[in-house]
């Protein structure tokens, strides 16, 4: 039959698997019936049809786990939507736990559920043994039954979707393959297939294992590392009433599959599939490795008595999509108007409803319903184009896949990479090293090991060290110097630079060189797209500082935004290190190495020289001390460093520190208090919002009023009870919130926590906090915790209101 395709459409989507065909659903739903989906083979042969096709509905963050509580309920209502059966099957899901530590993963994952709306319950030995007789449960010491959980026929899901985005007016074309990406002015022009060219701005690549592949066609790296994932089909026997299993510490899960049992799981020496003939042939799979499988199949048959009595019927050895971090890779690229939803890391099935979601409201409405910051294709830096660098991320990621997670745990792949110039220093001062977007980072220094402070109960104490509390308290009654040299720096250029940035920036940026203006971003609905600090250096020139692993995306954010304006956009993070000076004592540190007077005042800049070294000196703090964020070029910070540090007076500090007095101060991060999903008004930021003047999300925010809910400072009956993010809050029993971070302060001496919770929730009120699968008691207190009069920020003598440290040597 012969192939036509159209000169012209809205979108091309390419990729034929369950999640192009749920995009074209859902750009369909939209309105958006004038697209094209393209798959080079027929509909699921990619990497869809060999999918296990679990779906657990809670994970890591609260985004994914909406896309899959979103997906299994659009699943359950494809049949009547489309008439076909999309093969969902809600079983239900059991995870086990045969360690103590897994149980306290359990019962954290139970907390968090509550947050998410989902009803999971903890399960002793004897429930879990009654709740699926055919597992040998001995060593069984707790489980988790999520009854919403299922799975799914992957051919028959991505045919109900097909059929849906073809009900209404898509035009989906098999045996299509993309050849070329037209681009004018980094902007996507045409798809050039096999079968002719399709005009149109807006293409989807949604190739799955191939999504590298496809990238390159338009200049794009995609960080997608192709990787063998080995399942087995047994031969029959009684399993057709068992729920999905899960059983993590024996890395294997497994589900009722016809007559058989599917067993999966993911082994610590799995191998990658960059051959291109593998990536380009229809239901490629590779030969079997049962020596490979042979720890998962072993558990399995000792988890399922009855197994033990059958036979291998199937191998499925085939191609997954992983990355880097384990996330996936959603989003526009540099190249405007070429989208990827790829890197789907075994979950994609489950997810694939809500993918579609997010993907089509991204491109039809400018803006997806949920944060989608940790699934942002944006998030990765240049490094992310090395084929060895994320090969290496993508093995350790899939390899830790069902390990347990603590709180601050670091790995060691593909590292060290990006490294601050104070960097030969580090190792002689015996720094405990933290990674962040590929920068070597510290997170505390030796020095304080011996300092006498109480390690925190539970998981918040498994990466920790009293070297926190003692940079804490030579910050608080000295002074501390910490390498902030990998916050982003973006500097944005040329005749219209204030106006472009009054329009993007909320705070009033538009004020005399030397002016810092803290500020956000936000987009059309007054979501907080991005927290940074704005200088202005000249009339024509600003510098903004973001965080560490925001850059990329926060650069891309602002260029999609500078249409009509005269400026230009450049990341210069590389070209200088930051090292800021916080304490009572800075000055004297600082004042011998100058000749210039240090009496600028508190969000002010000056440049001048120390030593020999010329520096811009900010004084602005994340700490709540006074002190500077001393900028250098890069071939001198190491010298600034030194210099520095030669007082005698200045102790090297890290990130933990600076985390602990945030939260005492009340300072936000962006990615977890402050979100696309939240604005200024909720996260009590309204003071860094002008009242006049025009900006975006404006109009979105004056429309709003006031807000439902707040960002209220919490603090536990427990100082040692420390909250890890997304415990549940609740008032009279009701769950009302969820926490947003948290930690101990140790100049307060106290656990605190952030958590949004509805506005008539008032300072003073009592409420508990699910940590753990217990309920903590906490009180709303008044913020900032410390210096609430910010005496010690702007310099002055005398004392504050903050209560002493209590965690002394």
């Amino acid at each position: 039959m012969e192939i036509t395709v159209p000169d012209r459409a809205r979108a091309v989507v390419v990729g034929g698997g369950v999640a192009g065909c749920s995009i074209a659903y859902h750009l369909a739903r939209l309105g958006w019936t004038d697209i094209v989906l393209i798959e080079q083979h027929g509909l699921t042969e990619g990497t869809t049809w060999h999918s296990a096709g679990f779906v657990g509905q809670l994970r890591s963050t609260i985004t994914q786990t909406k896309m899959i509580m979103y997906s299994s309920a659009l699943y359950a209502e494809l049949r009547e939507r489309t008439g076909l059966d999309p093969g969902w099957r809600g079983v239900g899901g059991l995870r086990l736990a045969t360690t103590p530590d897994r149980v306290d993963e359990l019962r954290r994952q139970v907390s968090s559920a509550t947050t998410y709306g989902l009803d999971l319950h903890l399960l002793d030995r004897a429930e879990t043994a009654a709740m699926a007789p055919a597992l040998d449960v001995d060593d069984v010491l707790a489980a988790g039954w999520l009854p919403g959980d299922g799975f799914l026929e992957p051919a028959r899901l991505a045919e109900a979707l097909a059929a849906g985005a073809r009900g209404l007016g898509a035009t989906l074309l098999t045996a299509v393959r993309l050849e070329a990406v037209e681009t004018v002015d980094g902007a996507v022009r045409a798809a050039v297939t096999t079968h002719g060219r399709i005009e149109t701005d807006v293409i989807v690549n949604a190739a799955g294992a191939a999504a590298g592949t496809v990238g390159r066609l338009a200049g794009v790296a995609i960080p997608v590392v192709p990787i063998k994932h080995q399942y087995v089909v047994s031969s029959g026997g009684p399993f057709a009433d068992l729920p999905t299993v899960r059983d993590p510490d024996h890395i294997v899960y497994f589900r009722p599959d016809g007559d058989g049992l599917l067993v999966g799981g993911y082994i610590r020496d799995t191998e990658t599939c960059w051959d291109a003939s593998s990536l380009s042939s229809p239901r490629q799979l590779f030969e079997p490795d049962l020596s490979r499988f042979a720890e998962s199949w072993t558990n399995a048959r000792r988890r399922v008595p009855s197994l033990r009595s059958a036979s291998i019927a199937k191998v499925v050895h085939g191609p997954e999509a992983f990355t880097p971090d384990g996330e996936f890779l959603l989003g526009e690229t540099a190249v405007r108007g070429f989208w990827v939803a790829a890197g789907f890391c075994v979950h994609g099935l489950a997810a694939a409803g809500g993918v579609g979601k997010v993907i089509a409201e991204w491109i039809v409405d400018g803006l997806p319903e949920w944060d989608m910051s940790t699934m942002d294709v944006r998030r990765f830096g240049a490094h992310a184009a090395s084929r060895s660098w994320a090969t290496e991320r993508a093995l350790d990621a899939y390899s830790r896949y069902y390990d347990i997670v603590y709180p601050y745990q670091e790995w060691t792949a593909a590292r060290p990479l990006r490294r601050s110039p104070v960097w030969p220093r580090l190792s002689t001062l015996d720094a405990s090293l933290g990674e962040k977007a590929g920068w070597e980072r510290v997170n505390w220094f030796g020095w304080g090991s011996s300092f006498a402070a109480p390690r925190p109960r539970g998981w918040a104490g498994h990466n920790w060290s009293p070297s926190i509390a003692a940079e804490c308290r030579a910050t608080t009654e000295a002074a501390g110097l910490f390498d902030q040299s990998s916050f982003a720096k973006l500097d944005v250029r040329g005749p219209d630079a204030a106006r472009f940035l009054s329009w993007v920036c909320a705070g009033r940026v538009d004020r005399a060189p030397g002016t810092v203006t803290y500020t956000q971003l936000l987009n059309e609905r007054a979501g907080i797209e991005a927290d940074l600090t704005a200088t202005r250096l000249a009339s024509d020139h600003y510098r903004l500082v973001t965080s560490t692993a925001s850059g990329v995306r926060d650069a891309q954010w602002l260029r999609s935004r500078s249409d009509g304006f005269d400026v230009s956009i450049v990341d210069v993070t590389g070209a200088y290190g930051c090292l800021c000076l916080w304490g009572p004592q800075a000055r004297d540190v600082l004042a011998p190495l100058t000749d210039d007077p240090l009496d600028f005042g508190f969000m002010t800049a000056r440049s001048f020289l120390v030593g020999a070294v010329p520096v811009l000196a900010q004084r602005v703090t994340f700490v709540g001390e006074f002190g500077w964020e001393l900028y250098a070029g890069a071939e001198y910070t190491l010298t600034l460093w030194d210099l520095l540090l030669d007082s005698g007076v200045a102790k090297p500090a890290g990130y933990r520190a600076i985390d602990s007095m945030r939260l005492e101060k009340g300072y936000r991060v962006w990615g977890s208090d402050i979100t696309p999903e939240t604005t200024p008004t909720e996260a009590g930021l309204s003071f860094a919002v002008r009242r006049d003047g025009d900006f975006l999300g404006r109009d979105a925010l004056l429309a709003a009023g006031p807000p439902s809910r707040r960002l209220r400072c919490l603090t536990l009956s427990d100082p040692l009870t420390v909250c890890l993010g997304s415990e549940p809050v609740r008032v009279d029993g009701e769950p009302v919130g969820r926490v947003t971070s948290g930690g101990i302060g140790y100049r307060v001496g106290a656990s605190i926590a952030y958590a949004y919770l509805p506005a008539d929730v008032e300072v003073g009120a009592e409420v508990e906090v699910g940590v753990f699968g217990e309920w903590e008691r906490a009180t709303v207190v008044d913020e900032p915790l410390y210096d609430p009069d910010n005496t010690r920020v702007r310099g002055a003598a005398g004392t504050t209101r903050s209560r002493p440290v209590r965690f002394a040597s």
